[in-house]
C-alpha cells in the first residue's frame, strides 16, 4: 500500500460512511464526558442549565458539520478519486473545523479562565485528534476486515448448497456469493451465470433457472469484492458496471461473443433479453486475453 494509491472503495460507500459518523459521534460524547470531570476548563454539561444550551448547540453544529462533509466526500469520491494522502488531509481538516468552532464557542462564554485562544485551540485540536480520529482508525479497520472476510468468502467454493445436480468434476468451479454480513444467499454453475450488475452498494446478478428462464437476484455486495474473489476465473470486468462470464466448465468458452463496433468492443450474451455489454478501454486488454479471434458485427450498435 503506498499513501498516493487510491483509497479503497469501501471507505467511500455510502452505508460505511453512515457507520463512521454515527460511531465517531458517540464516540466523541462518550469520551468527553469521560475528560469533562478532570478538566477544569472544560464547559460540556448536559444537566447544567447554563452550559446545556452551549453543549447541545455545538453537538448539533458538529454533527451536521460531520454529515455534510461525508455526504461531499460521497457525491464527489468519481471526481476526486481520493488517494490515502488526500483522505487523511480530508479527516485532519474535519478535525481542525471542529476545533475552531469549539475554540470560538469557548471564547464567547464567560468562564473563569486566563487561557488565550491559542491556548483553547491547541487542547481542542488534541482532544479532536483523540475523540475523532481513533473512531476514524477504528471504523476503517473494520470495514477492512469485512471486506477482507467477504472476498475470502468468495473465493471458497466447497461445500455449496444448490437446488442443481453438480458433476464431481466441477465443483470446484461453483461461484458462490456472499452479502456483505458473511451470509451465503446464491450459489450457481459458471454455465448458469449470464453477468453480474452493479448497482450502488449492491449487486445484480442475471442467470438461467433449471428451466432456462432469465433470473434476477440482488444482494449487497459491491462489485469490486466480486471482481477481486474471482479474479483469475471465467468471471471478467467489461466496464465499471458489469461483471461477465466468459468460459465455464474445463475452460469452454459460454455465452460470451466479443464485436467490435464504431464505438468500441462489446460483449454479445447471444440472449435476446440482455443487451450488447460495452467493453471500455480500461477493460479492453484483459477481455482481448480470453478471446483469440474477434468477429466484427454486421449492423454497428449506436451505444
Amino acid at each position: 500500500m503506498h499513501l498516493y494509491d487510491k483509497i479503497p472503495g469501501y471507505l467511500l460507500g455510502k452505508y460505511q460512511l453512515i457507520g463512521t459518523v454515527t460511531f465517531s459521534v458517540l464516540f466523541a460524547i462518550i469520551f468527553l464526558n469521560i475528560y469533562i470531570p478532570f478538566s477544569e476548563t472544560a464547559w460540556f454539561r448536559l444537566g447544567d442549565s447554563t452550559m446545556f444550551a452551549y453543549t447541545v448547540a455545538f453537538v448539533a453544529i458538529s454533527i451536521l458539520f460531520l454529515v455534510i462533509s461525508r455526504m461531499l466526500m460521497y457525491r464527489s469520491r468519481k471526481v476526486l478519486q481520493l488517494n490515502y494522502i488526500s483522505y487523511i488531509l480530508w479527516c485532519a481538516i474535519e478535525i481542525i473545523l471542529i476545533s475552531g468552532i469549539y475554540t470560538a464557542m469557548t471564547m464567547d462564554i464567560p468562564l473563569a479562565h486566563s487561557e488565550t485562544r491559542m491556548d483553547v485551540f491547541g487542547r481542542a485540536l488534541l482532544y479532536g485528534a483523540i475523540s475523532l480520529g481513533i473512531p476514524y482508525l477504528i471504523s476503517g479497520m473494520y470495514f477492512a476486515i469485512i471486506d477482507k472476510n467477504n472476498t475470502i468468502r468468495l473465493m471458497n467454493y466447497e461445500n455449496v448448497v444448490t437446488d442443481e445436480p453438480i458433476k464431481p468434476e466441477a465443483s470446484m468451479q461453483k461461484i458462490t456469493l456472499f452479502d456483505n454480513s458473511g451470509a451465503l444467499k446464491l450459489s450457481l454453475n459458471p454455465d448458469n451465470l449470464y453477468y453480474i450488475e452493479s448497482d450502488d452498494n449492491y449487486i445484480k446478478v442475471w442467470y438461467t433457472d433449471n428451466k432456462g428462464e432469465l433470473k434476477q437476484y440482488m444482494l449487497r455486495c459491491r462489485l469490486k469484492t466480486v471482481e477481486e474473489g474471482f479474479k483469475g476465473s471465467g468471471l471478467v470486468r467489461c466496464n465499471r458496471k458489469y461483471i461477465v462470464i466468459v468460459y465455464g466448465e474445463f475452460n469452454l468458452l459460454l455465452y460470451a461473443v466479443l464485436t467490435l463496433i464504431v464505438q468500441g468492443y462489446v460483449l454479445d450474451l447471444e440472449n435476446e433479453a440482455i443487451p450488447p455489454l460495452p467493453v471500455t478501454k480500461t477493460y479492453t486488454d484483459t477481455v482481448l486475453s480470453y478471446f483469440t479471434e474477434v468477429q466484427p458485427l454486421l449492423d454497428p450498435m449506436d451505444e
